[in-house]
């Protein structure tokens, strides 16, 4: 079967790789679509971010919907046939955190694609996938598409419920790729009441109002766009910030009103923090890491109609075109989300 591996930045390549056998309370599946990450685009890009380098080949991909094949031994719920969206949040379910209920901040969390531990969590950007039962998900009335979408989704409904109470709430989103996009929906399912964009893309942001924002701004061309806002200490309740950039950071602490919530999406690296501002406006800080059992309530939203991320996917290549679409990805000037179709 065919693998995409990533060696080194700018070091992609297809591969062929064995086919598994699923073991017990596990099932085989045929990959039928991955959505490229801005993890994988880092990977790509850079050959990790921040202190996570690769150190070894690694298969990519972790936003992937699959057919299944075959089943093991046990595995009861799901029919060979049938769409699924797959998980890549494999926790251990018997460390501390685990017991805890906080399954994402697993001890022992095997991520597909993830350069974090060595040896690396190969992904699952691969013509056929082993993958645990509880992993998959029915995406029964979905595309394979719209099921690859569950896992950016499922990020932003867990930073959502990071955020808290957000029924009528003011919300500011600053960097709109997917992640922004998909915060914009999820503030929106959840009750929020205005939500501002802003980006420095014309062409994310018109995607941004597409998807339901209020109001957009371009801080490139209008650098004093967020003034407004700034008035009587602050106009927002919420700041989902996705774009990793410490300018944005601080524009958006400038706009929160006094006892506003921060949650941070974006992976940039380590940034300086405007640490006054968030004390004399008593801000909460709110770090937001991967999901656990959002994974299913998003493929359950999507599948009641309640949240439609198909205008997010912008392009779909062939597997034998992945150079092209990592290239293609790379360019926010005409594409959002771009999905590789394996089937």
């Amino acid at each position: 079967m065919k693998s995409i591996v990533i060696h080194a930045a700018k070091d992609l390549r297809i591969e062929d790789h064995p086919v598994e056998e699923p073991g017990p309370g596990q099932v085989l599946l045929r990959l039928a679509a991955g959505g490229i990450c801005g993890s994988d685009l880092h990977y790509y890009n850079h050959g990790g971010f921040g202190t996570v380098r690769l150190k070894e080949p690694m298969i990519l991909g972790h936003e992937v919907s699959g057919v299944i094949e075959k089943l093991g031994p046990g595995v009861g719920g799901l029919e060979a046939g049938q769409l699924v969206a797959v998980s890549p949040s494999r926790p251990c379910y018997s460390c501390r955190y685990c017991r805890e209920g906080m399954h994402n901040q697993c001890l022992n969390m095997r991520f597909y694609g993830s350069a974090m531990p060595f040896p690396h969590i190969q992904g699952a950007f691969r013509e056929m996938l082993v993958a645990d039962a509880l992993q998959c998900v029915p995406a029964d009335g979905l595309s394979a598409g719209e099921a690859a979408m569950a896992e950016p989704l499922a990020v932003c409904l867990h930073a959502t419920r990071r955020a808290g109470e957000m029924l009528g709430k003011r919300v500011l989103v600053t960097g709109c790729g997917p992640i922004g996009l998909l915060s914009i929906i999820s503030a929106r399912r959840a009750g929020a009441a205005e939500i501002v964009a802003v980006d420095i893309a014309d062409f994310t942001l018109s995607m941004a109002m597409r998807v339901g924002a209020d109001r957009t701004i371009n801080t490139r061309n209008d650098p004093e766009g967020l003034a407004p806002y700034l008035a009587d200490k602050g106009t927002f309740d919420v700041l989902y910030e996705c774009s990793g950039a410490a300018a944005a950071l601080a524009q958006g602490i400038a706009a929160l009103r006094p006892r506003g919530c921060i949650v941070q999406l974006g992976l940039g690296g380590d940034m300086t923090l405007p640490m006054m501002a968030v004390t004399a406006k008593e801000l909460s800080i709110n770090g937001s890491f991967r999901f656990h059992a959002e994974f299913a309530v998003g493929v359950e939203l999507m599948r009641k109609g309640l949240i439609d991320v198909k205008p997010l996917i912008t392009h779909t290549v062939a597997c034998d075109e992945v150079l092209s679409g990592f290239d293609l990805a790379n360019d926010r000037s005409r594409a959002m989300k771009v999905q590789i179709a394996f089937a």
